[in-house]
């Protein structure tokens, strides 16, 4: 039989890599590279690389489960379709659509993310949310407020032109690794490359001047810049004039942190905090890129509002090579947002307490009625759920018993629950909590449009049958919706995109045919609209077309070390796994390469602990231990110690502490402690 090459979109991080999976015998055999793909260029990482090695793992979940005692009976689509409407309608009907929650997944494609919140607002629910909530929520409310549109101002390809790139909270080298080859041809080419990390990481190997800033001080940072920016008269007046408001108020905020200041904050020699301002405030074209090291923390979207205000005052947007550049971390965080996955917004970020909003999708779903937000965020849901105010949740592809912070608080909340259905490929933590367990399909098994971190838009093909039973998570939830008595007639990918061509004016001109060996990045308002690589070139979707300029005051991070717990604890990502491990745990070439949980230690703080590389620890906060093996660094200040999230005793520890506005948990900054295990 002859082998067929079926164009699909990386299951892993939001750079939107493209590849070909070769199928032979309605098997995939292997993967080939896409030469011509604008963002990766036949390039993949390792990850990528061995995204095959899920499809056909013995862990795959391939059909329905429902709990029996403490196990767990094998069930057809039949049953298990009732048991979902029995326990979703029951809570509806004794304590009302409010009393249900449900998650969606950035892991799956738009389609199926615009079909779960349609879902929940048709069962009258407000309450849907996104893993965005635990890593860009602050980019989606931060950029909302200061440019008008929650995405990345330009394309990737474009860093190539930067003349400068400030890189602040983001290990791109190791988790945005095929990004990264752009900013090494922009290096290449004599750009500056400043990177503000309070570890030494292999993304700082490439700066030229690398701010190791204390955790929790980025806007001490960002404000210190923009202080010698405005002192030193590096400011674009001309840009500040015509197209932003609130620079004033701006200057008086930052008028108290001088270089000497801020460096007391940051820990940041003064020096190289005026270096760095004035390096990004002259060059023609200078960029920032971020990531999660920005948005997790309860000042998560101060961070984001600082970046912008650094952009704006400098006239740093609008143009090739400038910008204000969110990296997002999983494959279609972005789309999930865009879809309306989110507990203030529904789809095209039409936001969920207009009345406008609510009339708009009334008339277009033909609903009697739908419900006005804001609803509960993801983390809001477990708290309510834990005080017995939600009653059900249908979890799709999210493991919040293994991602939230505070994770046993999470897992305990979830027990709480009357009822909990859970649609994933693979038996997670979360799974093994639920009531009716539903098998779904992976990226390779469904066709759908996922939207990368540059709002870039691509279609990803099927490429062969799921395993078993298990299905497309699009046809089990409009399964589910007709058995709760909703007309959810969708046959296909291609019919839901549709409804979202017009029901999202972003996407409006993003039709099926037209990404058929193509992408389209939004905002697209036209079917003959060629898409927005650059936004912000004529002006910003705000009142008079200004951008806002908002004061941010610095905050401490919401826990200090103390006596008790002397280190402060940061978390973040390796090479080859990939957020709660989920998939990269179960891949054999990359568990082998990274197969535990460790934590990096200053070498003075192991000595003075009589720890040794490799010994066994304990890590304690407040919220619990875990054990992991030491790992000797000069990374690290002293003081700070660093795990990866992606095994399951990190997320014991961290801070249950939330931003107020984007209602993100603090991930990268907690009080903790580190014992030797005898």
């Amino acid at each position: 039989m002859t082998k067929v090459l079926v164009p699909t979109v990386c299951p892993y991080c939001g750079a939107g890599c493209g590849f070909y999976v070769a199928a032979e015998r309605e098997k995939a055999i292997g993967i080939e590279y896409m030469l011509d793909h604008p963002v990766s260029q036949g390039a993949l990482c390792a990850k990528g690389n061995a995204a095959l090695e899920i499809l056909y793992h013995p862990d795959r979940l391939t059909s329905p489960l429902k709990r029996r005692g403490e196990g767990w009976a094998r069930i057809s689509w039949q049953e298990a379709l009732d048991l979902v409407a029995k326990g979703l309608g029951q809570a509806r009907k004794k304590h009302g659509p409010r009393s249900l929650a449900f998650l969606s997944s950035s892991k799956c494609s738009n389609e199926d993310n615009y079909l779960m919140q349609k879902l929940a607002r048709l069962l009258g629910s407000p309450h849907i949310d996104n893993c965005a909530r635990l890593c860009h929520a602050p980019s989606v409310v931060g950029l909302n407020k200061t440019l008008g549109a929650a995405g990345m101002t330009n394309p990737i390809p474009d860093i190539a032109s930067s003349r400068c790139i400030f890189i602040i909270g983001s290990n791109l080298a190791e988790n945005h690794p095929v990004i990264s080859r752009w900013v090494h041809r922009a290096k290449d080419r004599g750009a500056m490359v400043i990177v503000a990390d309070p570890r030494a990481t292999p993304t700082s190997w490439m700066a030229d001047v690398f701010l190791q800033l204390e955790p929790g001080t980025d806007v001490a940072l960002l404000n210190g810049m923009a202080h010698v920016i405005i002192n030193e008269g590096l400011i674009n007046r001309e840009y500040i004039a015509q197209k932003t408001k609130g620079f004033e108020a701006l200057s008086r905020a930052v008028k108290d942190f001088t270089p000497q200041r801020t460096a007391e904050i940051t820990g940041i020699a003064p020096e190289d905090i005026v270096r760095a301002a004035r390096a990004y405030a002259t060059s023609p074209a200078s960029a920032i890129l971020y990531s999660m090291g920005i948005t997790q923390h309860s000042t998560g979207t101060d961070n984001v509002q600082s970046i912008s205000n650094l952009a704006l005052i400098c006239g740093q947007m609008g143009r090739p090579g400038t910008g204000v550049m969110p990296l997002r971390g999983q494959n279609n965080v972005q789309g999930a947002c865009d879809m309306g996955a989110l507990a203030e917004f529904y789809p095209g970020y039409k936001k969920a307490d207009d009345p406008n909003t609510i009339r708009y999708f009334r008339e277009a779903w033909n609903a009697p009625d739908l419900p006005p937000g804001p609803g509960l965020t993801a983390t809001e849901m477990i708290e309510a759920a834990g005080a017995g105010e939600i009653k059900a949740m249908y979890i799709m592809g999210e493991d919040p018993a293994n991602s939230d912070p505070c994770s046993e608080h999470a897992r305990r909340s979830l027990e709480s629950l009357d009822f909990l259905v859970v649609q994933d490929i693979f038996m997670t933590a979360t799974a093994q909590l639920a009531d009716v367990v539903l098998p779904g399909a992976v990226w390779a098994e469904k066709e759908g449009s996922f939207t990368n971190t540059e709002r870039r838009v691509q279609w990803s093909h099927k490429a062969i049958e799921p395993p078993g039973e298990a299905r497309s998570d699009r046809g089990i939830i409009c399964d589910v919706a007709r058995s709760l008595g909703l007309q959810f007639d969708y046959p296909d990918a291609a019919s839901v995109l549709a409804e979202i061509n017009r029901t999202v004016p972003q996407y409006a001109g993003i039709l099926r045919e037209r990404l058929e060996g193509s992408s389209l990045v939004w905002p697209c308002p036209t079917v003959d609209h060629p898409g927005t690589p650059i936004l912000h070139r004529s002006g910003f979707n705000l009142a008079e077309g200004r951008a806002s300029l908002i004061p941010v005051p610095f905050s401490p991070a919401a826990e200090a070390a103390s006596r008790n717990h002397p280190f402060i604890l940061t978390t973040g990502r390796v090479a080859v796994h990939h957020n709660a491990g989920s998939m990269t745990r179960r891949s054999p070439s990359l568990i082998s390469r990274e197969p535990d949980l460790f934590v990096e230690m200053n070498r003075e703080d192991a000595a003075a602990l009589d720890v040794e590389d490799g010994d066994e620890v304990r890590v304690a906060t407040a919220r619990g231990e875990t054990a992991a093996y030491a790992r000797l660094t000069d990374r690290l200040k002293k003081g700070v110690v660093f795990m990866p999230f992606h095994f399951p005793g990190t997320n014991i520890l961290t801070t249950d502490a939330i931003d107020p506005e984007a209602r993100i948990p603090e991930f990268k900054v907690c009080a903790c402690n580190v014992f030797r295990r005898d």
